[in-house]
């Protein structure tokens, strides 16, 4: 998931973290210069959903604005996308196609 507080905020007109603090301690939520310094510049770690609800009121937008998918960034178990060959040049890895034992192709995943 990628953090889109910033920009989120910039379309509602409000360019400075200090300007959102203030409107989410006008709605019950004080968040530390620190914590709102982490939100506003980075990637939290962590985020009580009530938080994020107060979030959204304040900037009249939908988690969906906040929260952006990057499912390309999802890799399974064992899978990686480059290899190192013996003299230390990266190159893709060949996938591995499984078979069934009757000759048959699986199907596409």
């Amino acid at each position: 998931m990628r953090w889109n507080l910033r920009l989120t905020a910039a379309n509602k007109g409000i360019w400075k973290a200090s300007e959102l603090q203030r409107s989410l301690a006008e709605h019950g939520l004080a968040i530390s210069a620190g914590k709102m310094s982490g939100l506003w510049s980075g990637q939290p770690v962590s985020l009580k959903l009530e938080d994020l609800d107060v979030i959204c009121v304040v900037l009249g937008c939908e988690i969906g604005d906040l929260l952006i998918p990057e499912p390309q960034k999802v890799t399974r178990p064992g899978e990686e996308s480059v290899t190192q060959n013996a003299v230390g040049a990266a190159g893709p890895v060949s996938a591995v196609v499984p078979k069934r034992r009757d000759g048959r192709s699986l199907p596409p995943a």
